[in-house]
């Protein structure tokens, strides 16, 4: 464990003791941080989809048929508007919207308002409940990011927890966004997290 993570790791346990929030720890300085590499080409955003309440799909889940899946909640709805004020705030661009099939990812990416959205069913596709999946849904995850211009405005991809999970090792809440960036071999570098709304 190198210092930098022992003394990040002191801090967040002095500021539970304490009753800190995240500014009193320059979080927030993080998060602007985020926000200004993502101003600048080569990243991409991979989102969990905003709230919707519940766990997983009813048994009947069918992709095309919402009535039968989890759907986004006001909540999740209000938060994907926010999340895409965001972006047009500080002037990000963004080249490419993409989602999976699921209606709560299309939902939240068409909420954004960020740009036309596309499906990306093979990369983004959610896995949960067929782990037997993972192992090929992440390389079609790793292919599509391999194959994006690497100077390229920011690419936003709507996706599932389980899929940003097997990629970056990130257990992202609803709504939450993980900054990616390519190294130099085109390996794919987790850049830091910037929490939902």
């Amino acid at each position: 464990m190198g210092a930098a993570t022992t003394k990040r790791r002191a801090l967040l346990l002095l500021a539970a003791f304490l009753g800190l929030s995240g500014p009193a720890l320059g979080i927030e300085t993080d998060r602007e941080r985020l926000w200004s590499a993502l101003a600048t080409p080569g990243h991409v955003v991979l989102m969990r989809h905003a709230d919707a309440p519940g766990t997983g799909d009813p048994a009947a889940m069918r992709l095309g048929d919402c009535t039968t899946q989890r759907n986004l909640g006001a909540r999740g709805r209000a938060q994907a508007r926010q999340i895409g004020e965001a972006f047009r705030q500080r002037a990000i661009p963004v080249a490419l919207v993409l989602t999976s099939q699921w209606c709560r990812t299309r939902e939240t990416a068409e909420l954004l308002a960020l740009g036309p959205v596309e499906e990306e069913p093979a990369a983004l596709n959610s896995f949960f409940g067929r782990p037997g999946e993972r192992e090929a849904a992440t390389a079609a995850l790793r292919r599509r990011l391999a194959a994006l211009p690497p100077q390229a405005a920011t690419v936003v991809m709507v996706t599932h927890q389980v899929n940003i999970t097997a990629l970056t090792g990130v257990f992202p809440a609803s709504g939450e966004m993980v900054v990616l960036t390519r190294d130099p071999q085109g390996g794919i570098v987790t850049v830091g997290r910037l929490p939902p709304p």
